[in-house]
C-alpha cells in the first residue's frame, strides 16, 4: 500500500502539471493583443486610419500601382510605376495595349500600329515611343495614368459611412486593417499595420475595379528614352483611332492636375 500511494500521487501531479500549461497556453491565447507588434493604427477610429493612409500616400515619393480600372464603361488594366516627377508602364485597353512614360511634362506613348489609324506612317510607329505634344488630346487623356497624385486623389476617397473590421487581414505577406464604406458597397481599403500606414489595396464601389499598392517610396529609373526608339512629329501627331472614329483609353473627366485628366472617375 504505501508503494502504491507515491506512483499515484506522481500521476496525478503529472496529469495537473500538463492540465494546467495547457490551460495557460489557452489563456494566452485568448489574452493576447492583436495590436502588438504593429503601428497601432488598428486602435483608431476608421475616419482616423483613413485620414493616416491618405497622409501617408500624399508624403511618399512613389508607388507601383498595379490592377485593374473601370471607367465610363470599359475596362483598363494598369501596371504603372509612379513618383513624382514622372511614370511609367502599361496600360491595357480592350483594344489595345499601351506603353506610357512621362519625364517631367514631356509624354511619350507606344502601342501598336492599329492604334495610329489609317495615317501613313502608322506601320513605323508599332515599335517606337512618339513624343505627344502637351496640345493634343491624346496628352489629356493619357497623361493620368502616369501623375501619381492625380491616380491617387481619385482612388483613395471611399463613398458612404466608414467602419473597420476587428479581424485583421493581410495583403501579400503585409498585416492589414480593412475599412469599408457603407458595408462595403461604397469601396473597401487596406492599410498596413506595419510600418508607415500606407495603403495596400483598394476596392473601388460598384465593382469599378480593384488595385494594389505597393513599394512605397521605392526609386525606379525614369529616364527619356533614345533617339533611336522615338519618333517626334512636332505640334503635329498621326491621326489615331479614335481622331478616325475608333477607341484609344477616354477616361471620363475628373480632377484634374496641371493638363492632365483624372482616369479614375
Amino acid at each position: 500500500m504505501t508503494a502504491y500511494l507515491p506512483a499515484v500521487r506522481l500521476r496525478r501531479a503529472a496529469f495537473a502539471g500538463v492540465l494546467f500549461a495547457g490551460l495557460a497556453v489557452a489563456g494566452t491565447g485568448c489574452g493576447a493583443d492583436p495590436d502588438e507588434g504593429t503601428n497601432g493604427v488598428g486602435k483608431l477610429s476608421a475616419g482616423q486610419i483613413e485620414d493616416k493612409a491618405k497622409a501617408a500616400a500624399g508624403a511618399a515619393a512613389s508607388v507601383h500601382l498595379s490592377g485593374t480600372l473601370v471607367s465610363g464603361g470599359k475596362s483598363f488594366t494598369l501596371d504603372m510605376r509612379l513618383g513624382k516627377d514622372g511614370g511609367s508602364g502599361e496600360v491595357k485597353s480592350q483594344e489595345d495595349t499601351f506603353q506610357v512614360l512621362r519625364v517631367g511634362e514631356q509624354l511619350y506613348l507606344k502601342a501598336s500600329a492599329a492604334f495610329w489609324g489609317k495615317s501613313d506612317s502608322a506601320g513605323k510607329l508599332g515599335d517606337k515611343y512618339v513624343k505627344v505634344p502637351q496640345g493634343d488630346p491624346t496628352y489629356k487623356q493619357f497623361r493620368g495614368f502616369t501623375d501619381m497624385h492625380v491616380l491617387l486623389d481619385g482612388l483613395l476617397g471611399l463613398d458612404g459611412k466608414l467602419a473597420k473590421e476587428e479581424d485583421y487581414t493581410k495583403v501579400g505577406h503585409t498585416r492589414a486593417v480593412l475599412l469599408t464604406a457603407d458595408k462595403g458597397k461604397g469601396g473597401k481599403l487596406s492599410v498596413s499595420l506595419e510600418g508607415t500606414p500606407y495603403p495596400l489595396r483598394l476596392e473601388r464601389a460598384g465593382g469599378a475595379g480593384q488595385v494594389d499598392l505597393a513599394e512605397w517610396g521605392k526609386t525606379f529609373p525614369l529616364e527619356a528614352p533614345g533617339q533611336d526608339q522615338t519618333v517626334d512629329y512636332g505640334t503635329q501627331m498621326p491621326t489615331t483611332k479614335e481622331q478616325g472614329g475608333g477607341s484609344a483609353p477616354s477616361p471620363s473627366p475628373g480632377k484634374s492636375s496641371g493638363q492632365g485628366s483624372n482616369p479614375t472617375k
